[in-house]
Order: structure tokens, then sequence, then C-alpha cells
């Protein structure tokens, strides 16, 4: 089958790929020049693992090619996927320009009958507003949501292996087309549902996420104060199989390019309605209040105050195994750090960012040479590997705050530093 994606980002990239490895011919649309002369030279845009050997392949086996027109790459495709960005305006509201520009430019292309499919994260009601155009009514093109549930680090294995597959459409036949000609023998459920349904578990999904990591920042806070280990109540409560143990882990707050967006997107949204989704509100208010906690304790390691303090960071990206800094916490905790008059000195695998008084480091123990306090920001498995003994005799300081609780902290006190992680009840 002909299929046609538009937008070579995380999703897009993945999406395409994946489909190819299908056995699907793909067409890639991306008006951004720069990005295409990567990919066309075998560079990824963006880091994810596994992504470059997928698209390699793709392209080895004459399955994928890219395009700068989005029209000519929906050329006799049957299916046409919108992968672009749909960022949120001040408010929290969810801006679709990209989007409506894109559709807006390709509607006269895509031919009739054709299958338009919704990858973007958009505002409950869009695949309706969409399927309403003169020109897309007038080609019989049938508008799907179809959201993506990848996480950044893992895309590739979670498209290959996702949870569930989500069709929102009131046509059976587009239906039946996403689910078993263009998906296949994919695992996971196909949730079948009406399209505003489909756009409403994307947002659904993300908030809730946002919602169990406040809360289980708010436990871990509250640990600290009343001389409990987070880390033991948390396991204890993750055998609950109501509860179950994933995204129990207390740390600096979540970010990323999806759940701050959505979760004010969800927000946004409910006012709109007239509903006040007070909830929301609050774990956006802790999720900022873990922020200031986390500097706080840096704060505190150097004396009670930042200026003119050195920091070593280990960590920018949102999380491992990626390079994506959106909303990442630990480039907020640097931004914070340095607004606060404090000299950062960072390091990161794959992140790189470049801001007023912070500089990059080229290694772990660079970032922390002659540094104060050392913040850990990012789950990095390689900081795990560093000699705490070599971390203390770098160091002019001797406090390791680790945001993460990713470092083994007998370990780090056996080097003569100070531990002091999220939750542990300890000083």
């Amino acid at each position: 089958m002909r299929i046609a994606v538009i937008g070579a980002g995380y999703v897009g990239l993945v999406q395409a790929g994946g489909l190819a490895e299908l056995g699907h011919e793909v067409r890639l649309g991306e008006r951004d020049e720069a990005r295409l002369d990567d990919l066309r030279a075998g560079r990824m845009p963006v880091y994810e693992p596994k992504l470059e050997d997928l698209i390699s392949k793709a392209r080895a086996a004459g399955l994928l090619s890219f395009h700068a027109s989005n029209r000519e790459a929906v050329d006799g495709a049957s299916v046409v996927f919108i992968a672009l960005p749909t960022p949120s305006d001040e408010g929290g509201a969810v801006d679709t320009s990209i989007l409506d520009r894109a559709v807006a430019d390709m509607a006269a292309s895509l031919p009739a009958g054709s299958i338009l499919a919704i990858k973007s994260t958009v505002p409950v009601g869009t695949a309706r507003r969409i399927s309403q155009m003169p020109a897309i009514a007038e080609r019989d093109v049938r508008v799907v949501s179809n959201p993506e549930f990848l996480r950044e680090g893992s895309a590739v294995e979670d498209f290959k292996k996702p949870d569930r597959i989500v069709i929102g459409s009131t046509d059976p036949e587009a239906t039946k087309t996403l689910s078993s000609d263009v998906y296949g023998d994919l695992p996971g459920e196909r949730e079948k549902v009406d399209p505003a349904s489909a756009e409403m578990i994307k947002y659904a999904a993300n908030a809730y996420l946002a919602t169990r990591l406040s809360f289980v920042n708010s436990i871990a806070n509250l640990c600290e104060e009343v001389g409990a280990d987070a880390r033991k109540v948390l396991e204890a409560m993750g055998r609950d199989k109501r509860i179950g143990p994933k995204y129990l882990d207390p740390g600096p707050g979540y970010g990323g390019s999806c759940l701050p967006k959505d979760t004010r997107a969800l927000g946004a949204i409910a006012e709109q309605h007239g509903y006040d989704f007070r909830l929301l509100r609050a774990v956006m208010e802790v999720n900022d209040e873990q922020r200031r906690r986390i500097v706080g304790k840096v704060a505190a390691a150097v004396g009670g105050t930042l200026s003119g303090a050195t920091v070593g960071l280990w960590g920018l990206a949102f999380k491992a195994g990626t390079d994506d800094v959106r909303e990442s916490p630990a480039a907020d905790l640097a931004r914070r750090l340095t607004s606060a008059g404090a000299a950062v000195r960072a390091y990161d695998p794959r992140a790189v960012l470049s801001l007023p008084g912070m500089e990059m480091a080229p290694d772990p123990l660079a970032a922390v040479d002659g540094a104060d306090v050392l913040l850990v920001a990012t789950e990095w498995c390689e900081f795990r590997k560093v000699d705490p003994v070599a971390v203390r005799e770098a160091m002019r300081g001797s406090v390791v705050v680790d945001a993460r609780n990713l470092l083994d902290a007998e370990a780090i006190r056996a080097a003569g530093l100070s531990y002091r992680g999220v939750g542990t009840g300890q000083p």
C-alpha cells in the first residue's frame, strides 16, 4: 500500500520507518530542507535508539522516499498520516495552525476516497472540523483520529509492540483499512472509537501520567518531612495490582514534549467548555513546586545562597535515551540555577543546551571539576558508572543532590560525599 507521512519529527520518522518495515511504500513529506538534506545523507535530525537503523533499512529496501513537497508526497497515497507539531500558546490552548496550513495546502492533491489520519495531538473536534473543509469533503477524504503513544527513548519498540492502537472514525471501512491493512499483524488491542473519543484518549492518558507523577513527588516530599523512605513506600504501594509499579519514581517532575503540553491543553479544553478541572491545576502547581524544591536542596548544599556557587550538572535531556530538551526538568533546573547566580557546568551524553551562565563539559568528571555541589538531573545509566572517589577528588564541595535517586547512596557516602536524594528521609 502506498502511504504518505507528513512531518519528519520524532513521530513522523518512527511512523514512516515502521510502516516501511511492514512492507508499505512510504513517502515522507518534510518542508524543512535542512532536515531533508540530513535524512538524504543518512543523518538523523533527532536522536532515538534504533531509529537510524530503521530508516536506513527502509531506504535500502526502496520503501521510503523523502519529499520537500507535501503535495508530491501524497500523490497516489491510500492513507496519509499527519504528524506535525501542535504547540501550546501562552494560555495552554493548542495551536493547530501548522497542521491546518499543511492540510489546506495539500487538500486538493489528496486522492479521492483516501484516508487522512491525524497522529498529531489535537483539540477534541479537530477531525470533525477538518472533515468539513470543502476540499476534503468534495474529494470524499475520510478523516480519522489515530493518536500516537510513542515514548521517546523507546519509540521504535513502541511502534512495533504497541499497548493499543486507537482508531477514531465513523467510517467502518476506514477503520478496517487502518486496523488490518495498514497496521497488519502489529500486536495491541484495536480501540475502535469515534474521533472525539480518540482525541480525548490521548489527553486523558498523558494528564493521568502527569497526575500520577505529581502524586508520587508529593508522597516523596512528605516522606522527607516525616523521616520515611519514599523508595520503600512506593515500591510497596506498586505491588498493589490496582496501582502497579510503573511511573512511581520520584524526581524533578514530569517534562518532555508531551506531558506538560497535553496537561495544559486538557485544562484549556475544560475551561473552554465551562468545566473547572481543579485537579489539573494542582498537578501543574505541584510540578513547578518540585523544581523549586530541588533548587532549594542545591542552595542548602552551598550554604543557602547560589550566587557565586559552581554547580556540576549531570543531565540535560528530559529523560535518558533521548537528546530532547523540550520542557526538560533538567534544563529548567539549569535555568533556575543560573538565574539565581550560580555557574553551571553541565554534561549530558546526548543533549546540548546553550544557556547564559552555563557551559557544557566533555564528560561527567569535567562537569564536577571544582564544583561546590553535584546535581544529578537525568537518569542516564552512564552516571552510575562514574567512580565516586574520582568525583570527590574533583569537587571543591562534598554534596551530591540526586534528583533521580539514581546513584548508590552508600557508595557516595563511602567516598566521603554527602548524599541527598528525593524522598529518602536523609539529610
